[in-house]
């Protein structure tokens, strides 16, 4: 509401400019027909010139203005510089002409303009990455709060909620604004199947944030610019702030190992979780599709464990009992190798 009664504020005084100016001009020139249509053309003119700007004001995001903003400091002061540089040169020439006067003060904006727009062009980049390290940020100490950054997957995932819900998170969980971009971006797509992924983690996130959760969740600003994947941000974020990465993505765990950056996973977790399985034991087991190699069938526990079964391809859609033989265990779950037993009545 007051974004609403701003941008219409805006319209009217523009309009109420134009109005003005049109008035002024007119005044100054030979009476005509009707002088208040061309002041009516000038409230018009005004009305539109505002509905421009705030046009171009919507097409600014976030991240535009935090790229722009340094640059445009960095012109305007460089111009005001040099207009105070000018007055304080012209100051000791009271005297000199009025032609000699603009030329002093042209010529020196002119200067520390270009300076500005150098440094705006070439140097405001980095200073992001300036004010972020000077930046005081609170010393991390063993005991006190631990910080973990999380990835676009662990929201899509949903089990989060789960694991905050039952206390074994502590600390803080940190949201960076582009993952957080990249979530709205996947919640925009176009396709069903990533649409509903995309809004599913924003209303897994909104669940964190709930008063009653029992885990702290905070949106951050920190944005490592000059790193453009979302993942290469998130290690690179870690390592600044002394954070853990909380994510499912099999290849940033494998990045963030490499960068000496500690990683959560909570596939981890899960397969640390799962019952363990020993040679020799029997279970019982549905088998729904059948396996790669021959006279294999395929069955999944109810945590999702797959099971394969050797003999087993002549019993699909029918529970079976099996002889665990091994168990394999990988980065992206566990498998659970048998052989079939017998059927069960």
């Amino acid at each position: 509401m007051p974004e609403k009664v701003l941008r219409f504020m805006f319209l009217a005084a523009c309009s109420f400019m134009g109005a003005v100016w049109a008035w002024i001009i007119v005044d100054k020139l030979p009476t005509l027909v009707n002088p208040y249509v061309w002041v009516g053309a000038g409230a018009a003119i005004g009305a539109v010139v505002a509905i421009i700007v705030l046009l171009g004001v919507r097409v600014i995001t976030q991240e535009v203005y935090e790229r722009l903003a340094p640059a445009f400091v960095a012109v305007v002061l460089a111009l005001i510089v040099g207009y105070l540089l000018s007055r304080y040169m012209l100051f000791y020439f009271p005297n000199a002409e009025e032609k000699i006067q603009v030329f002093v003060s042209v010529s020196v904006v002119l200067v520390f303009g270009y300076v500005g727009i150098y440094l705006a062009l070439k140097r405001a980049s980095n200073w992001e990455s300036l004010i972020a390290a000077v930046q005081r940020r609170p010393a991390h100490h063993p005991g006190t709060v631990s910080l973990k950054l999380v990835d676009t997957s662990v929201l899509i995932d949903g089990r989060i909620t789960d694991i905050a819900a039952s206390g074994f998170i502590e600390g803080t969980l940190l949201v960076p604004r582009f993952v957080l971009k990249e979530l709205q971006n996947i919640a925009d797509s176009a396709e069903v199947l990533r649409r509903a992924k995309g809004r599913r983690g924003l209303d897994i996130l909104k669940n964190l944030q709930d008063p009653g959760s029992r885990t702290k969740v905070s949106i951050i600003e920190d944005d490592p610019v000059e790193v453009h994947e979302v993942d290469g941000k998130l290690v690179k974020l870690a390592r600044h702030l002394g954070a853990k990465v909380l994510t499912n993505d099999f290849n940033l765990n494998k990045v963030a190992q490499i960068e000496g950056v500690e990683v959560l996973n909570i596939n981890d977790l899960a397969n640390a979780l799962k019952p363990a399985v020993l040679p020799d034991e029997q279970m019982e087991v549905k088998l729904i599709k059948e396996g790669k190699e021959a006279n294999q069938g395929v069955g999944y526990l109810d945590d999702g464990t797959m099971v394969v079964v050797d003999g087993g391809r002549h019993y699909m859609g029918r529970t079976v009992q099996v002889v665990v033989t091994s168990v394999l265990q990988t980065a992206a779950g566990r498998m659970i190798f048998t052989r079939y037993s017998g059927l069960v009545q």
